[in-house]
């Protein structure tokens, strides 16, 4: 049976979630294999509600085994936090897995965070202050602390000594703040080592069992393909790999199991944090004059799950779909809250861009045209009638089917799934992804 990896194709917040958890109940895995508590799925379930952060959304899925993977990082006090969250609703957390090489985030790393965001000021990446950057550039640095050194308290305390050593200079010198102790951090993250026990293994050794007994494995990408640190608008982007390479080696899974790549792809396009926008609807006389931007946030309820935030609103960009596309190699789209759009007389399509009169219908090459770049637009007729109920394609308004079949087109890749609505049920399916 196939690994499968579900990636977002624009800048998150895409929809990630009810596509995995309309996956879940006919995979055995599902694993968490980049980032951290950083980002979030909402995932509704009849008249319940879950908001996910660190949690892989498989663990709401009964029999399902839910993973973090080595290429995630741990803020041990919000695992625990959440799980107690869910099992307080009656969810069944037993069966969750984590890597004994995923990272762990140290309380000094969400100091870090927090005043180097506040020190750069206009030129702040607009991250959310929990420690995700510091602890991955740990990591690099051959300073992080992984999971498996809670379990030996001399090499735990010998590491937090090597990552002090420096941070502790940064912090008092240049940022003012008070230096940490080496026994604060020591005592705090091994509060956390026995519930943690149970839970640790070789993920990647798990998971590959679980391929070679036709068991399905399924990964779940945080953050999305323009927030990779490699593949994304760099540098506001996020600290890891959010693209299906990334899916390999933050899983330990090898490329040559991955069988289908499933990208989500929002109905119009939404971004959180600074950064460039090309579609952004931002109220402006120049770029908004209909205040669109207000109404998509208003309708697609675009508040972050994890931090609450207003996100940033804008026309759907098939030249990222495009580019999604090409990074990771995808099979399939998953086009979300289509429904979001009934009402309107008519939506735009970006096609391509303008930069200075040039116009590329691919990604530019450099962030300076790339924050210069001026949508060029398509315009398809909107419709009105209530597509929440629609099951199949056919029941879908004729112009909604033509909107969906030109983001496929230009996308170049096909759309198998549609979400017409928040609930579990409401999506049609065109082709199957398992």
């Amino acid at each position: 049976m196939p690994a499968i990896a579900i990636i977002g194709a624009q800048w998150g917040d895409e929809g990630k979630g009810k596509a995995t958890d309309l996956l879940g109940s006919r995979v055995d895995y599902v694993v968490k294999f980049n980032g951290g508590n950083n980002a979030g799925h909402t995932v509704v379930i009849g008249d319940e509600k879950y908001a996910l952060h660190l949690l892989p959304s498989g663990i709401l899925t009964p029999g399902c085994t839910p993973v973090i993977g080595n290429g995630a990082v741990v803020d041990l006090g919000v695992l625990f936090h959440e799980i107690d969250g869910l099992e307080a609703r009656g969810v069944d957390t037993s069966l969750l897995r984590v890597s004994a090489n995923a990272h762990v985030i140290a309380d000094y790393n969400r100091s870090m965070d927090k005043v180097t965001e506040r020190f750069l000021g206009k030129r702040k990446i607009g991250t959310t202050g929990r420690g995700i950057g510091p602890t991955y550039a740990d990591k690099m640095n051959r300073i992080g602390i992984r999971v498996q050194d809670l379990f030996d308290e001399g090499i735990l305390t010998q590491k937090v000594e090597g990552a002090l050593e420096l941070k502790n200079q940064v912090l008092t010198k240049i940022y003012n703040r008070r230096a940490v102790t080496v026994e604060e951090i020591v005592e705090d993250l091994l509060s956390y080592t026995e519930r943690l026990r149970p839970m640790v293994c070789d993920t990647g050794l798990l998971l590959n069992e679980a391929l070679d007994r036709d068991e399905t494995v399924l990964l779940e990408a945080g953050q999305a393909t323009l927030l990779d640190v490699d593949h994304g608008t760099y540098p506001f982007v996020t600290s890891s790999s959010a693209t299906s390479g990334g899916a390999c080696t933050g899983s330990g899974i090898p490329p040559t199991r991955l069988d289908r790549v499933i990208g989500i792809l929002k109905a119009y396009t939404t971004r959180v944090g600074e950064g460039p926008f090309p579609t952004e609807l931002d109220g402006s006389p120049e770029r908004d004059p209909r205040g669109m931007g207000e109404l998509l946030r208003k309708q697609g309820a675009e508040f972050g799950t994890t931090t609450g935030r207003p996100r940033r609103c804008g026309w759907v960009d098939t030249v990222i779909a495009r580019y999604a596309t090409r990074v990771n190699g995808l099979t399939d789209l998953v086009l979300t809250k289509l429904d979001v759009l009934t009402g309107l007389e008519q939506v735009p399509i970006c096609v391509a861009y303008d930069v200075d009169g040039t116009r590329h219908d691919e990604m530019p090459v450099n962030q300076t045209d790339f924050h210069h770049a001026v949508p060029v637009y398509e315009e398809m007729p909107g419709w009105f009638e209530d597509i929440s109920h629609c099951r199949s394609f056919d029941e879908l308004p004729a112009n909604a089917q033509a909107y969906v079949e030109r983001v496929e087109e230009l996308s170049g890749c096909r759309i198998s799934v549609i979400g017409v609505g928040p609930g579990r049920d409401a999506t049609i399916v065109r082709h199957d992804l398992v």
